[in-house]
This record gives C-alpha cells, structure tokens and sequence, in this order.
C-alpha cells in the first residue's frame, strides 16, 4: 500500500470567529497532520448565516479545497451567480435540491500529487425541508463518479442522528467517509464501519462555543422563553476549530482511521 491519504474535514464554520481561527490554525494543523486534502463545511461564513463570493475566496484562499454547506446557502442572494459557475466551482450545494437551482452537489478533482478525489455534498430531510432523497441522490452520483476515483467523501448536512447514521450503513464500503453537519455539536461516535467507510454524525462547528451553536447565547435563551422573533448575532467567546482527520489506502479508498481534532 502506498502512503495512507488523508483527508482533513473541518466543520461548519461559523462567521468571522470561525474563519478567523481556521486562518490562524490551519497552517499549524497542515504542519502536524500532512493533510492531502482539506475540506470545510463553509455555509455559516457570512454572520452565521450563508456565504458571500469574498467569504469563498477567503477561505479557498487558505488551502481549503473544496465548501460544502447546507440549507443555508440560500441566505445571500449574491452568492447565486457564484453557484451557477458549473463545474469550475469549488463550493458546493447540497445535490439533493431540485435540479433547477443553481449549483452542483459533487465535485470531482484532483490533489497536487495527482491523486483523484470526489466530493459529495447531501442534505437530509427529517425535520429539514422537504428534497429529494438523498440516498437515491446518491446512488445516482456514485454512479457517474469514474472508477478511478477511489477518495470519496460525503458531507451529510442533517437534523436528523438517525438519517445521518442510517446513510452512512447505506454507502458503507461504496465511500471513503460519511461526515455529519448541521447541527454544530461535535459527537462522539467517529469510527470506521465494517464495509472501510469512516463516519461521524456530527464534525461539529469552528467558532464561538461558549454561544448556542453559535449565537449569543442570551437572545436564544430568550426566545425560548417568550417565542418572540428575535435577531440573532454570532457570539465570541471560546472560539475553537473543529474538524475531523480521515486517513484511507488511495487504492481502494477504503478508511482505516478517523479522529477529531480540536483547537483553541
């Protein structure tokens, strides 16, 4: 087998707290780990909510290869021309969304050493908006993916633990890694199922922890309280980056290891 490739995923990151210290840890992370890829889940770049054309380019900037997001992406209308680029677009919106939207849900490239890789990005619908289904979705990408393409990873952005757990037994031995988003807590259950596919149902997010999922945590205790509409700003405090570290034989793309990472 040749080197193991590893892939470095870091988790939704989550306005400027969040891109701050992914600049400030990412060069020290690519120094220890040797990553060959890195991935983020960049939805919430823009205050929280959604990503602008400069929020993209700041963070591909930075070595990042390739944004995944959510439900989200919606929230900044600029940034609808930017999806519309095809397949020279290094952001991605879930594939799930009906055909018609701007945007593509996989992307399929190549690291600076040559080796080939896809990136699948998937929405799930419980308690979600109502889509596609996402493990009919994707079938039908996995099945347009040449063979070459060993390296293959799935952001499953989803509420549900259930539907993230149930897609990665669904695509066990078929990807490389099946990696939950969405809900900004990190789980505990990271491992490498029995087909070679490593999953985690929830990376968790880059920023502010000391917040709820991210927001200042007194207006959404608030809300809770009194179910009044209520503004929501991004917090500041403990600001830690999140991400997961997958390391696979570029062969077969079969995982053998998966592990947090986590930086203040």
């Amino acid at each position: 087998m040749n080197s193991p490739f590893r892939v470095l995923f870091i988790g939704d990151v989550v306005g400027q707290p969040g891109r701050r210290i992914v600049r400030a840890k990412l060069p020290e992370l690519v120094a220890e780990l040797s990553p060959d890829l890195v991935l983020a889940n960049g939805e919430n770049a823009a205050g929280g909510f959604g990503i602008t054309p400069p929020l993209v380019h700041e963070l591909l900037d930075l070595g990042i290869a390739v944004l995944t997001s959510g439900n989200h992406i919606w929230d900044k209308r600029e940034i609808l021309p930017f999806l519309s680029q095809g397949a020279t677009s290094r952001l991605l919106r879930p594939a799930n969304y009906p055909c018609k939207a701007p945007g593509r849900g996989v992307y399929v490239g190549e690291t600076e050493s040559g080796v080939p890789y896809a990136v699948l990005n998937l929405q799930g619908r419980v308690f979600m908006p109502a889509l596609d289904c996402p493990f009919q979705t994707a079938d039908a990408l996995l099945a347009k993916i040449p063979s070459e393409v060993k390296i293959r990873i799935v952001d499953m952005h989803a509420e549900a633990t259930s539907e993230k757990v149930a897609l990665g037994w669904y695509l066990d031995g078929r990807v490389t890694a099946v990696l939950g988003t969405h809900t900004h807590v990190p789980t505990a259950d990271a491992t490498v199922l029995a087909g070679g596919t490593a999953y985690v149902t929830d990376v968790g997010m880059s920023g502010p922890r000391d917040s709820v999922i991210g927001m200042e945590k007194e207006a959404v205790v608030r809300k809770f309280l009194d179910q009044l509409p209520a503004r929501f700003e991004v917090a500041t405090g403990d600001v830690r980056l999140a991400a997961v570290l997958v390391e696979a034989n570029p062969e077969d793309g079969r995982a053998f290891s998966i592990r947090r990472v986590d930086r203040r």
